[in-house]
């Protein structure tokens, strides 16, 4: 798969990888069996879609990556992810129901590996050291690609959804999106996820 293209590919180029951080204790049986709340399925949905605002292949990227950590046979194809990420009660075709522990594992362990990979493009967007002027522009075409999926799978009656796409209101809670992507990658990045994801009010 080849390298986005203008602003984002410059993003791809800064030096940085994810961040060594000791990961904790691997959770109990109880908190593996149980089920991602509401707010936890919206913010995980929410930050694969960040991911895929940063990689202008992303949905191709997801499937792959989906593969080659061993779904496969779990993702087969877009659609199957598709059918996954509508239990996030935000989107346009809502699913009804629990999604399942191992779907939303699966789903988890993806997200950590695209944003290993896509570390650097984050860092960039986080970076304090960089021009303000190279930065602005970062955001302005992550914010655009972002806006795009939100109109265009997202039901924009919700609340929710109409804060994420004001420009004002919503920076906030994009620029949280970002911060949590660079928090799950890296080793312990998933343990990292699932916790807060877990601990997400419902």
């Amino acid at each position: 798969m080849g390298p986005p293209a203008g602003i984002i590919a410059a993003m791809a180029l800064a030096s940085a990888a994810p961040p060594t951080i000791t990961a904790p204790p691997a959770a109990g049986l109880a908190e593996r069996s149980r089920s991602l709340p509401r707010r936890g399925l919206e913010r995980l949905d929410l930050m694969l879609l960040c991911l895929e605002a940063l990689d202008l292949n992303g949905g191709e990227a997801l499937v792959w990556l989906s593969e080659s950590l061993g779904f496969g046979s779990r993702f087969p194809n877009r659609v199957e992810l598709w059918k996954r990420r509508c239990h996030n009660p935000m989107r346009r075709a809502c699913r009804r129901g629990d999604l399942e522990i191992d779907d939303a594992e699966a789903l988890m362990r993806i997200l950590c590996g695209m944003a290993d990979r896509l570390y650097p493009m984050v860092r960039s967007l986080l970076s304090a050291s960089e021009p303000a002027e190279l930065t602005a522009q970062r955001w302005s075409l992550f914010e655009g690609r972002l806006t795009e999926l939100l109109n265009e799978r997202m039901n924009p009656r919700r609340s929710s959804v109409q804060k994420l796409l004001d420009p004002v209101e919503g920076a906030g809670e994009r620029r949280y999106l970002v911060q949590s992507l660079a928090l799950v990658a890296g080793p312990g990045g998933y343990e990292r996820l699932r916790a807060s994801l877990l601990d997400a009010a419902s």
